[in-house]
Formats: C-alpha cells, sequence, structure tokens
C-alpha cells in the first residue's frame, strides 16, 4: 500500500521537484524551504463559568520581504504541521503575484460552531492579545487576513484589540486585511479569492495552446463545472463564472453530500438553502446525493476544489475525470495525486496562483489603509470632467458636420463615469491574475524539463524568492 504524504510533506515533495531544475546553492535552497519560526499559544478564557485552554499558532516561513502576510484559521483541524505548510504556500504565492509580503499563517484549533458570537469575541480578542503583544500582529511586521472560520467579523475584532494596545499608532487599521467596510476595509475583498479564480479560468481560455492540453476548446460558456465547497471562495467562483461567463454548474458537493443538475444549479437559492438548512439536502433544484466524494469523479470539463486540503488523494486521483482541475482551496490535490492526475493528462492550475485574489486585495487594503485615502478618490471627478470634454467637443463636430449623428446615452454613461474603488480593485486584480499566468505559461511552454503549471508556478517564485534574498547579501 503506498503511503500517502501529509499536506506539509505534499508542499516539501512540490518545492523539492521545482529546485532540482534550478542552480540554487544547498543553503539558499534550505533556506527558502524551513519554517523560520512558529509561535505556539496556549491561553485560558473564562466560558461558561469554567476555564477553556485553547491552543493557536502563527508561523513566519519567510521574512524575505516584510511584512509577512497570511490568513488566520479557526478549525479542529489546525496544528503546527498544517500551519506551517500554508505558510510556505504564502511566500510562494506572495512572490508569484509580486506582492510585497513574506509567508505567515496562523490558527486557532477550535469549531467556531461550539460557540456564540459573545464567546467567539472573548476567545479571538484573547488569541490576538497573545499575537500582538509579540508583534505578531502588526501593520510593518505581520498582517494577518480572513481563512477558514473566520471573517470579517473576526477582523473587526482584532483590529480593534490592535487598538486598544497601540493608541498612538496612526497605522493600527493595516494590522489585518479582509476589514469591513467601515473599519477600514476595501470595496471587493470579500469576493477577491473567488474573484480570483474566474480571472484565472479566463486567462487560461484565452490561450488555445493551453486548452487544447486540456482537451477543451471555446470560452467559458457552456462549460460543466463542479464546485467542491461553497463556502466564501466556492460561492463567488461558481456565481461569477456561471451568472458572467456562461459556465454550467451541474453539481456542488458539501460535507453533508452533494446535489446535482445535469441542466444548471442555480447558484444564489442554493447558497440560500445552505444558510438556511446547513447543508444541500431537499434542495429542490437538483438530485441529492448522500455520498458527496464520488461526485468528484463525475465527468465534467472543470472541476473546481475550494475546500479543504487533500480531497483529491491516492484513493481517487485515478478516477477524477475533470478535463481541468483549478485548486480554488490550499492543497486539495496531494503531491501523490498530483502525479496521477498528470499522467492522465489532467491539467491543474495550482493554489498557489488560483486563489492569490485574496492575498493581492488584501494588499491593496493594506495600501489602502497606510495611504490613510481610499481609491479613485483623488482622480475620478477629474477622470469624468476630462471625458466630458470629450463629448462636448465631439458633439460640437457632429453639429458643424453635414452628416448629423448622436452618440447613445448608453455610451455617454459609461464614457463619463469614473472608476470607483470596486472597480479599480477589480482592475488591479484583473492585471495581477493576467501577469502571474503568463509568468507561469512562459516557463511551463519554454522548458521541455517542466511538465505542468504547477511545476511552473515554483520555479517563478523561488527565483524572485531567491532574488530577494541574494539582494540581501545571503
Amino acid at each position: 500500500m503506498t503511503t500517502e504524504p501529509s499536506f506539509r510533506e505534499s508542499v516539501d515533495i512540490m518545492f523539492n521537484q521545482a529546485v532540482k531544475l534550478m542552480d540554487l546553492s544547498p543553503g539558499l535552497e534550505e533556506k527558502i524551504r524551513v519554517c523560520n519560526s512558529t509561535y505556539t499559544v496556549r491561553f485560558g478564557v473564562r466560558l461558561r463559568g469554567k476555564i477553556h485552554t485553547f491552543t493557536g499558532y502563527r508561523s513566519v516561513h519567510s521574512e524575505q520581504m516584510e511584512p509577512v502576510k497570511g490568513g488566520i484559521r479557526f478549525s479542529m483541524g489546525v496544528e503546527q504541521d498544517e500551519v506551517e505548510a500554508l505558510a510556505a504556500l504564502m511566500t510562494y504565492k506572495c512572490a508569484l503575484v509580486q506582492a510585497p509580503f513574506g509567508g505567515s499563517k496562523g490558527g486557532l484549533h477550535i469549531d467556531p460552531r461550539e460557540w456564540d458570537a459573545h464567546e467567539m469575541e472573548m476567545i479571538t480578542r484573547r488569541f490576538a492579545y497573545e499575537l500582538i503583544k509579540r508583534d505578531l500582529i502588526n501593520p510593518s511586521q505581520n498582517v494577518p487576513a480572513p481563512d477558514m472560520g473566520t471573517g470579517e467579523r473576526e477582523m473587526a475584532w482584532i483590529v480593534d484589540q490592535y487598538r486598544r494596545m497601540n493608541t498612538t499608532d496612526i497605522n493600527a487599521a493595516a494590522c489585518v486585511t479582509g476589514k469591513p467596510i467601515n473599519a477600514g476595509g476595501i470595496q471587493g475583498r470579500v469576493e477577491a479569492t473567488g474573484r480570483g479564480v474566474q480571472y484565472a479560468l479566463k486567462e487560461f481560455c484565452r490561450y488555445d495552446e493551453d486548452k487544447a492540453k486540456a482537451g477543451l476548446t471555446g470560452t467559458l460558456k457552456k462549460k460543466q463545472v463542479i464546485v467542491q465547497g461553497l463556502g466564501n471562495v466556492g460561492y463567488h467562483a461558481a456565481k461569477f463564472v456561471s451568472e458572467e461567463d456562461g459556465a454550467n454548474i451541474v453539481a456542488v458537493i458539501e460535507r453533508d453530500g452533494a446535489v446535482v443538475n445535469p441542466d444548471g444549479l442555480n447558484i444564489e437559492l442554493l447558497k440560500e438553502h445552505i444558510i438556511m438548512t446547513g447543508g444541500v439536502k431537499d434542495f429542490m433544484g437538483g438530485e441529492y446525493v448522500e455520498d458527496g466524494a464520488s461526485v468528484l469523479e463525475m465527468d465534467c470539463d472543470i472541476l473546481i476544489p475550494a475546500a479543504l486540503e487533500g480531497v483529491i488523494n491516492l484513493t481517487n486521483a485515478d478516477r477524477i475525470k475533470a478535463n481541468l482541475i483549478i485548486e480554488a482551496a490550499n492543497g486539495p490535490i496531494t503531491a501523490g495525486a498530483d502525479q496521477v492526475l498528470l499522467k492522465n493528462g489532467v491539467v491543474i492550475i495550482p493554489d498557489l496562483y488560483a486563489n492569490a485574489g485574496g492575498v493581492t486585495v488584501s494588499y491593496f487594503e493594506w495600501v489602502k489603509n497606510l495611504s490613510h485615502i481610499r481609491f479613485g478618490r483623488m482622480q475620478r471627478r477629474q477622470e469624468e470632467s476630462r471625458h466630458q470634454l470629450l463629448l462636448d467637443e465631439l458633439q460640437r463636430l457632429s453639429e458643424d458636420s453635414s452628416i448629423k449623428w448622436q452618440l447613445s446615452d448608453k455610451f455617454k454613461e459609461k464614457y463619463l463615469r469614473g472608476a470607483d474603488e470596486l472597480e479599480l480593485v477589480r482592475s488591479g486584480l484583473d492585471d495581477t491574475m493576467r501577469d502571474a499566468y503568463q509568468s507561469m505559461r512562459k516557463v511551463w511552454h519554454s522548458r521541455d524539463d517542466v511538465p505542468d503549471l504547477r511545476t511552473a508556478a515554483f520555479l517563478v517564485s523561488i527565483e524572485r524568492v531567491a532574488a530577494s534574498y541574494r539582494s540581501k547579501g545571503l
């Protein structure tokens, strides 16, 4: 029986496969690979009449750039190896999309569903206190963000806790990203990772050579898509590719099973059903399948694993029929399964790139907090004025001409409107995802020893991290 590598081992295996193709000194290779530090904290909170002890982690993988960046997850699956593997992925992810951060990750071993909102606030604030007093949450040193089990609410609590402990820090809002808009957040952050998945798929579809490797043609329209996990990332990815690009979401897999509809699922209605009932069972818009894992093996064009790591492994990799897999989650394919899928001709858009939309827009939010001004505030109306001058001149020329013509009201409305913060965020995210994909595919297609996009992504990322360390004299 073949032993399945752990998540951390999978990350190391993929790293090692890439560095074999590089000319790095052994010392520099080891410096990039290892995790710099991991802080473990155990703290008590008095809840329900007694003291409960919780265990949390904050890992810093690489400080070649600072601050370091990475989410905080609240889950019963949180343990040191997982946090360190995720921190390593963050280093490579930030390098790939050229966000100026090192890699970090945090986690608290807890089931958030067991505690009410007030209790979660007390737990979150105490965890934040333990990290803040050691500068493991700090605008210039370590900047967390939401992850599994956390969201805007937890980020608002953390930034408030930081402000209480650092009353004179003018940049306090930049100590975390993913905050609510009224607490210093940015438009488009909640949707960012799912939006990034959509942009990644659209960029892939721009290249006939890449689609041919996956046995696909055309655009995303009418493509048969299966989504595993309808949390924040899976929901937004499914919503955007179906509503905006015309893809057909034929199945959604959740913790209680799956729901299937060959004609396409209504993602909005399904999401409402999950919120109301806690699962996909009894959803009227499709057929319920109790064994959700089996639906991963259905025929489809595109498979989007958007939940936990390791869902595609040596036990099921040979039965995966998707032409293209895009890793919306972190590490959904183990290193062993990766090789099986590669052998079977499945093209994988790796997590390193595919879910980098979150950290990209977090970078925009961090910059917004440090500049203390929302994007578009200075230039939006000036852009509109310049556009109005052009339209006025066109109108004058039309009136002086023997041939009369008229610009449509719809065109004038679109042309005149200056970009607001959300449009600028989406533009920046689209540009980032395009550039990062092009850097990967260039390596993928130019080297015979690079078999897939994952290896290409690691090569690009590791070389950028190595260049950063070299510039520091290492």
